[in-house]
């Protein structure tokens, strides 16, 4: 488990403390009230990478050690820096209800024949001992041979404290397989010559010169009558 200094905030504003290097922050939880307190940024950012939201952190310095989970942590847009922290604090003796984020590993036999791994789950919810929270639960893609073949909720193992939540039969990853879509060629765009279209119509040799040269007949018995 982790630990985590934290002191009672006062009236300073939330700005106030971000410019001093102090991140606000909030503890509850069934039976604990709410709680504003302040939370050194740098010690804070330090648990965060470490814990995320599945992993137990003791709050010390307000009273009785509390074991908490990070239940929501709002960050800046642009420098992403750490804002606020909800810290919920669990129930002893009690499981607690959670998601837990899948981890992928092995590498399956059927991608390596040219086929398509879909991964549709990447998050189960469990109910668990807060002393056997995972920080998250390993599924193994080495099973995974032959088109068709899936791993559903109720093949991961879990600690032996937990129940699965989430349907027991809801796919998290399937091999489906590869067909390469045909390619269509487009026809060629017709090519109009401006200027034949007259020609054409009146049964003239095609082009703009023998339109030409059939005018140029018309014109000739005009000439001999003169």
């Amino acid at each position: 488990m982790l630990a985590l200094e934290v002191k009672q905030r006062g009236k300073e504003s939330a700005d106030t403390l971000r410019k001093a290097g102090i991140v606000p922050a909030v503890f509850y939880g069934p039976k604990e009230k709410a709680t504003s307190i302040a939370v050194d940024e740098r010690h804070l950012e330090h648990i965060w990478k470490k814990a995320g939201e599945t992993t137990i952190v003791t709050l010390k310095g307000i009273g009785e050690d509390k074991d908490t989970l990070i239940h929501d942590a709002q960050f800046h847009p642009v420098t992403g820096k750490l804002l606020h922290v909800d810290f919920y604090v669990l129930e002893k003796g009690k499981k607690v209800r959670i998601k837990v984020p899948i981890e992928f590993t092995g590498a399956a036999p059927a991608e390596k024949l040219g086929h398509i791994i879909v991964k549709t789950l990447h998050e189960v919810e469990i109910e668990v001992a807060p002393q056997e929270l995972p920080h998250s639960l390993t599924v193994d893609l080495g099973t995974l041979e032959n088109v068709g073949d899936h791993i559903v909720t109720h093949n991961i193992v879990l600690p032996a404290s937990a129940v699965l939540v989430t349907s027991p039969e809801e796919i998290v990853v399937s091999v489906k397989e590869f067909k390469e879509e045909p390619v269509e060629v487009a026809p060629a765009p017709e090519t109009v010559i401006i200027g034949e279209e007259k020609a054409v119509e009146e049964g003239a040799p095609e082009g703009a010169e023998a339109a030409k040269k059939q005018e140029a007949k018309k014109e000739e018995p005009k000439r001999e009558a003169k």
